[in-house]
């Protein structure tokens, strides 16, 4: 296979990120090339709605230009509550959902605030709901009011009832941490540093994957595995970067057909894994469709997207899975096309 076409399928698999409120050259040219598959913004990148739509009809016209001229996936974390990168709705949390004297109809309804938000900047994929089931209060996911509830029952209902309101207004929706973030103590932040989650496997798979099922079946368009090390499942790689897990658990187990993401490759749970090139391979390798660089320099996405294609041509990356991956992204980004 031509180099050329190697890079070019490597990266439709990967996510950009920038830094400010403008998109630099080299990401519009990569775009342009058709070697992107989509862009992640942060607070940074939006000083107003304003600029932050004029960004947007940037990427949008350089992705137009692309031989495909499919959509970008034009990402953000709009859960609700302390964690929204843009200024709007959904305002309250997913702790107070789950307390509000109708869970379900608050969910919805953040969903679809979420969505009218979203789509309003021109965005269309929604790195949201958490699904995760907190197992102490304040711990790490509940102390930022992240986690619906301490039941499996009810965070999969809830999220259920977000994602399809979100996803029936035409932005996709992630469901998040797979296998679950919900036993992390207080400052376990994969972001930051390695994290172990010692649960027994029955309790993991009836509280941290239990709420996934409802959102399969509801529909959810995208998963993220977690960063977290579950030794239950595997005790040597964290969730991202386990075949066991994606493959094993949340493909095979749970049935789970849709686009798989990461967590951001700079996370600092990953430092015993090699640069963002190893990263993005490995978690390729795991069965991971989507790799997400967040840490706002266009060159690691350059990185990851390099390393894909040097794998897929050696051969460290089985090419018939890779081409499956593609597909998946492709197929998720043409059905999130203007009608």
């Amino acid at each position: 296979m031509p180099l050329t076409e190697s890079l070019r399928l490597a990266g439709r698999r990967v996510v950009y990120s920038y830094p400010g409120p403008v998109p630099p050259p080299a990401l519009l040219d990569t775009v342009r090339a058709g070697r992107a598959a989509g862009v992640i913004f942060f607070k940074d990148n939006v000083p107003s709605l304003p600029e932050l739509r004029a960004a947007v009809a940037q990427l949008d016209r350089a992705a137009a230009e692309a031989p495909s001229g499919a959509p970008l996936l034009l990402m953000t974390d709009q859960e609700g509550g302390k964690v929204r990168r843009l200024p709007g709705a959904p305002e309250i949390s997913a702790r107070r959902t789950g307390t509000a004297p109708d869970p379900a109809g608050e969910a919805a309804r953040a969903g679809a605030g979420a969505a009218g938000t979203l789509a309003g900047a021109g965005l269309n994929v929604n790195l949201a709901p958490v699904l995760d089931v907190f197992d102490t209060p304040d711990n790490f996911i509940d102390h930022f009011e992240r986690s619906y509830g301490s039941k499996p029952d009810a965070v999969g209902r809830l999220g259920s009832a977000f994602l399809a309101a979100q996803q029936s207004l035409g932005v996709a929706a992630t469901a998040k941490h797979f296998p679950g973030l919900g036993a992390a103590p207080a400052g376990a932040n994969t972001d930051e540093l390695p994290v172990i989650l010692p649960v027994p496997l029955a309790e993991l798979r009836a509280r941290g994957e239990e709420p996934y099922r409802a959102a399969i079946a509801a529909g959810v368009r995208l998963v993220m595995a977690s960063w977290a090390v579950y030794p239950a499942l595997d005790a040597r790689l964290p969730a991202g970067l386990s075949p066991t897990i994606v493959q094993g658990e949340l493909r095979e187990r749970l049935g789970f057909g849709g686009v798989t993401v990461t967590d951001a490759l700079e996370a600092g749970a990953l430092t015993a894994f090699g640069d963002t090139g190893d990263r993005a391979v490995a978690a390729a390798d795991a069965g991971m469709d989507l790799l997400l660089c967040s840490g706002r320099d266009v060159h690691q996405g350059d990185a990851a997207v390099e390393a894909l294609a040097t794998a897929l041509d050696s051969g460290r990356l089985d090419a018939a899975g890779f081409a499956a991956a593609v597909r998946r992204v492709d197929d998720l980004r043409a059905s999130l096309a203007a009608p």
